[in-house]
Order: structure tokens, then sequence, then C-alpha cells
């Protein structure tokens, strides 16, 4: 049996359901996708939004500590729409579709086998849709308007800072879990602790409970869905360290470590 070690280690073990799976999923893909201007448009839509709403504050001062509570709302919402929708079969047409994307189709382009990228064209696989930026600010715009009435204007616009912030945060962070390891992303605090965290929550034995944040393991840590025993702040300043998995959990993944046999749609199904 494969053993995990006591830190992270980039593996390219691809099995031949993965490799086979990766050929198909890009040869569907549209030839005029460009990886470059799928980027472009989710950075220049959200920090144009960000630089907006900061273009409309005045004189805030104390409304800034609502970035703490809005930032933990959103990491919970996070942790949340990854475990109930991204990994829950939903038979209602918008969240079928994001489980066919996520659970069906990342989950058999990554594992914790081979989770990395070689062209821009794939990071078509990692990205969510452009569209899902202007989904997210859809849905945290009634919370601004009423948090505009009920304490200032100031107030919504830095939820919608915070929220829209986030967004990013979690795009830059997914990318660095699925490029090749390298000093940023190793050695680059929070970014190290997440990349660990998501290749783990790639591991087939555990991909459908554990490992759901994808920014700060926050919630995980709090919902007590974490592979790790440790304290919040151990948590967030794990880096790339395996010491502190739970042994039932190291034993579980270790099961699957170097296995890709039954990672198809009907076992994920079944295991939703």
């Amino acid at each position: 049996m494969t053993q995990l070690g006591q830190a992270l280690v980039e593996r390219h073990a691809m099995g031949a359901r993965q490799r086979q799976f990766r050929e198909k999923y890009r040869s569907e893909i549209h030839p005029l996708y460009n990886g470059p201007v799928h980027i472009a448009v989710i950075y220049i839509v959200g920090i144009a939004a960000i630089a907006w709403c900061a273009s409309r504050l005045q004189n805030a001062s104390w409304e800034w500590l609502l970035v703490a509570p809005v930032f933990v709302l959103s990491n919970l919402f996070e942790w949340w729409i990854h475990k109930n929708v991204m990994h829950r079969l939903v038979d209602v047409w918008a969240l079928r579709a994001i489980y066919d994307r996520h659970t069906r189709q990342h989950h058999q382009y990554f594992t914790d086998n081979e989770m990395t990228v070689d062209t821009s064209r794939e990071w078509r696989i990692i990205f969510f849709p452009w569209r899902a930026l202007f989904t997210f600010m859809a849905l945290g715009v009634p919370f601004a308007l009423l948090l505009g009435r009920l304490v200032n204007a100031n107030a919504g616009y830095i939820l919608m800072i915070t929220i829209v912030g986030q967004y990013l945060i979690y795009e830059t962070f997914h990318y660095c879990c699925h490029v090749h390891d390298n000093w940023f992303v190793r050695y680059t605090p929070f970014v190290s602790t997440i990349r660990r965290h998501h290749t783990m929550h790639h591991n087939k034995g555990i991909m459908m409970e554990l490992n759901m944040n994808l920014t700060f393991p926050i919630a995980d840590w709090l919902m007590r869905t974490s592979d790790l025993d440790r304290g919040l702040a151990g948590h967030l300043f794990n880096g790339y360290s395996m010491k502190h998995v739970k042994p039932a959990v190291r034993a579980k993944i270790e099961q699957y470590l170097g296995d890709d046999q039954g990672v198809t749609p009907a076992a994920i199904d079944r295991a939703a």
C-alpha cells in the first residue's frame, strides 16, 4: 500500500481511466476557447466591481469592521455549496449542472494521483465559467441593499467588496492547487495550506465528505470536516505537513492512493 508520508508530494501516477477521461474532455473543448481570455474576464470584471464599490464609499470608518463577519459567512457559504450542491446530486436543472461539472468532470480530471495541468486550455476545468461571477454578485446585491438600508450605504458597498474579493481569492487559490509544484505554492502562507488540503480532498476515499473549503479551511475546522486533527491556527498555517492527518482518515486515503478504479459517474453518484 502506498504511504502518505509526512509532507505533501506532487504525484504523477495517472491511471488509464483518468488519462482516457482527460483525452476525451480536451477533445470536446471548443476550438475558440482561450484560457487567458477566460481568466482576464473574471479578474477584470471582479476588480472593476471592487473598484466601483470602493469609489462609492464616503468617509467609511467603522464600517470596515463588517469585513470580518462577511468573510466568515462567505467561508461558511463556500463550504456549504461545495458539500451540499457540488457534491450532492440534486435533480434540479441548474443544481444538477453544477454537480455534473464538479463531481463528474472536475473530480475525474483531477485525482490525488495527478492534480496538475500543462496547458492553458485546461484552465477550463479549473475556473468557473465567467457567468458564475455575475451570479454570485447578483446573489450578494439583495443583502448589500438590505445592509445599506439598515446601516448605511458604506456597509452595503463593503459587503460587495468583501464577497467579490472572496470569489477572486477562491479562483486564485484553486488555480494554485492545480499547477505544478513551485516555490510560490510551496512556501506562500495559506496557499501551501490549501494546496495540501485540496489535494487530499481529491482522494476518492474522502472527496464526498472532507476538506470542502477552497480558500481558508475555517469552516472545515468548525464543522469537523477536515482531515486534520489540529486547532484553527494549525489548520490555517499547516502548509504541506501531513503529520496531523487523523489516523483513520490517513488509512482511508492510503487505501485509494494509486487507484483510479471506480472513479466513474455511476460510482460517484452512489456515494452522493
